[in-house]
């Protein structure tokens, strides 16, 4: 039997997921959570590089919580806690910038793209707008990885260098001090298939930097109304459609079941449904899944709730992993 592997994401406090993220990252994480060692924590403090609205972060960390919660996760299974609860982080992201060379920075995806904003701008200073905050997060990502010593850390392709630069940074350590202690090496996994890439209102890839993407919890009239934003054509009701051209029937099939999915098909290619009567099937499938979890949602976004009391507790456990860590760190590197 395969021993048990310890699995570490960190979530994005951007607000309210969009269907994608379920689809791409909640779903999996949460069928992932049902047989290994899984830990979740809300990256309240990457989140400071861009958000400068305490309100806004402050409902934005909730928020995401109460989605994760309400979609499924099982908080006596599933450590899920907040970055800022784990002073041990930002004591190990210390020790380990000082084993970090500045040039692997250097190469980082976001520095770079942060510089090469400037650069086709025209602004003469490359590094404007760009705060170390920014620059360090690297760092702080993989001090977040390895104060849990995580097994694997489940990512998008996109953020493939962040696992590379946790491995390389936890390697320089362990060179160093790797008699006394050393950092197990984390690797990522990556997701399969085309489940992250849903499209959107306006049939580019899901994204809330597009603003096309479609929130999980709408109240059900809100929903209605951008279901029926989505573009499609002028073909008549009587006439075949290619549903596989269609953001609407993609979006369908990702959230009915089969038999629904090839009935919807069959009327689509023979002719005898129309893309409004599509767009109906899509409302009533995604208020049909999403309801139940909008309720638990609400009640979970209300003050009182036992969301801060599931945070705490989170938190209190993960603290108990990342002292372990640090204590064994802090020896390695002789500070008692």
């Amino acid at each position: 039997m395969a021993a048990t592997k310890t699995y570490l994401t960190g979530i994005q406090t951007s607000g309210m997921p969009h269907l994608g993220n379920y689809v791409g990252a909640i779903k999996p994480a949460l069928e992932a959570a049902e047989s290994n060692d899984t830990l979740y924590f809300l990256a309240d403090y990457h989140a400071l590089n861009s958000v400068k609205d305490p309100e806004k972060l402050r409902h934005d960390v909730r928020s995401v919580a109460a989605t994760w919660l309400a979609c499924g996760l099982d908080p006596e299974r599933t450590l899920l806690y907040r970055q800022s609860a784990i002073p041990e982080v930002f004591e190990l992201a210390t020790i380990l910038s000082s084993v970090t060379a500045k040039g692997l920075m250097n190469r980082a995806h976001a520095y770079k793209a942060a510089r090469d904003r400037n650069a086709e701008a025209g602004v003469e200073d490359l590094d404007a707008g760009v705060n170390m905050g920014l620059f360090n997060y690297p760092v702080l990502m993989a001090a977040d990885i390895l104060v849990m010593a995580a097994d694997v850390v489940p990512v998008g392709r996109d953020q493939r260098q962040h696992i590379e630069y946790t491995a390389d940074i936890a390697g320089s350590f362990n060179h160093i001090y790797g008699s006394s202690y050393a950092f197990p090496i984390p690797r990522g996994a990556y997701p399969e298939g085309e489940g992250s890439m849903l499209p959107g209102i306006d049939g580019r890839k899901m994204s809330k930097s597009y603003d096309n993407h479609i929130p999980l919890f709408l109240p059900a009239g809100r929903l209605k109304k951008l279901v029926r934003r989505i573009p499609t054509d002028s073909t008549p009701v009587e006439a075949p459609k290619d549903p596989d051209s269609s953001a609407v029937f993609q979006l369908l099939s990702h959230f009915a079941d089969e038999e629904r999915t090839a009935a919807a098909r069959k009327r689509l290619e023979q002719g005898g449904m129309g893309w409004g009567e599509l767009k109906n099937e899509l409302f009533e499938v995604l208020d049909a899944t999403f309801g139940p979890m909008r309720e638990r949602y609400d009640a979970l976004m209300e003050p009182g709730s036992e969301l801060d009391g599931i945070l705490a507790d989170g938190a209190a456990r993960a603290r108990e992993r990342a002292r372990a860590t640090l204590a064994r760190v802090r020896s390695a590197i002789g500070i008692a």
